[in-house]
């Protein structure tokens, strides 16, 4: 059995989509947009979850946005490796940004990068600006949906190897979201080329 071939817009090729997937569709987005609205909240409260579901239920009426099959499936393991290791980037890059603000006098250097990723969906694509841009020091200025490339502002580069290792990082975020929720065909695409090595600061 053949598995479908993945298209721009992370829909499975061969396999229509009934009313069941697209019910599960708006309810994965759904959740992301909460998860997003506590992130920016800055806590997970009940209120927030609430406030969350109100606002993304009002997004996702009265802005629909397109068709987008989630075509994986979860794997609660890695979803948690994921949610673990944003938080420390999150923690760490917050402690970096804070210092380079109390220094006096000091400039920081920027650099924009374009950085394409492996898994040309659009759900992906939206899920790794999305965790890339939510740590600070590090802003999506545009995306590129027909290459699945990402256009990265990135503070406080002094070389090209900073400007690497931002590059890895990016990947390593899009490798990890993939192994929580994507299929075994994404899986494949982000395991032939590890990007682990990208996360060390």
């Amino acid at each position: 059995m053949t598995e479908p071939t993945l298209t721009s817009s992370g829909s499975a090729a061969a396999e229509p989509r009934g009313r069941f997937g697209r019910w599960r569709d708006q309810a994965v987005a759904l959740g992301w947009l909460v998860v997003v609205w506590c992130l920016l909240w800055g806590e997970i409260s009940w209120a927030n979850v609430v406030g969350g579901l109100l606002v993304g239920g009002a997004v996702l009426l009265f802005f629909p946005l397109p068709p987008v099959t989630f075509g994986g499936r979860l794997r609660p393991w890695a979803l948690l490796v994921f949610v673990g290791k944003f938080v420390v980037e999150l923690v760490v890059a917050s402690i970096h940004v804070a210092r380079i603000a109390m220094q006096p006098g000091y400039r920081p250097r920027g650099a924009i990068i374009a950085v394409q990723l492996r898994v040309p969906t659009d759900l992906n694509i939206a899920l790794t600006a999305e965790a890339v841009t939510l740590v600070p020091g590090t802003l999506v200025l545009e995306v590129d949906r027909a290459a699945a490339t990402l256009y990265l502002h990135v503070l406080d580069t002094h070389g090209p190897a900073d400007l690497e290792l931002a590059r890895e990082r990016t990947l390593a975020v899009e490798q990890r979201i993939v192994r929580a929720v994507g299929s075994a065909a994404e899986l494949r695409l982000v395991e032939s080329d590890p990007a682990e090595k990208g996360t060390t600061q």
